[in-house]
């Protein structure tokens, strides 16, 4: 089982990123799927979930209308496009997959216990 994170990076406030997260050893399309993110010394904060079919997604209030999370279920990856991006986005951002109940968004980004797998984080550092 493996979930790969990549696409962060520095980039000045305002800008933009795109992360993917790529999975494989097992069945991707069973899973739900949840960016975390965490700054060290601070709590890890849920950002953004998504459904196994994509049906349904949810964002944290911190990143609403700036942050947007797809899946390709025929490739196995997730992504988190991060627009208009803010110093209080920097933080090392995890992708987690745990299932099969999907639960409401709100629950899934407040219980990082319900999920099984977690890929190793990318960094992600905005300048101001």
């Amino acid at each position: 089982v493996q979930l790969q994170a990549s696409g962060g990076g520095l980039v000045q406030a305002g800008g933009s990123l795109r992360l993917s997260c790529a999975a494989s050893g097992f069945a991707f399309d069973d899973y739900h799927i949840t960016w975390f993110r965490q700054v060290p010394g601070k709590e890890r904060e849920g950002v953004s979930c998504i459904s196994n079919s994509g049906g349904n997604t949810y964002y944290a209030d911190s990143v609403k209308g700036r942050f947007f999370i797809s899946r390709d279920n025929t490739n196995n990856v997730v992504y988190l496009q991060m627009n208009d991006l803010k110093p209080e986005d920097t933080a090392v951002y995890y992708c987690s997959a745990g299932g099969p109940d999907y639960y409401p968004g709100r629950y899934l980004l407040q219980n990082a216990g319900y999920f099984s797998f977690w890929g190793q984080g990318t960094l992600v550092t905005v300048s101001s």
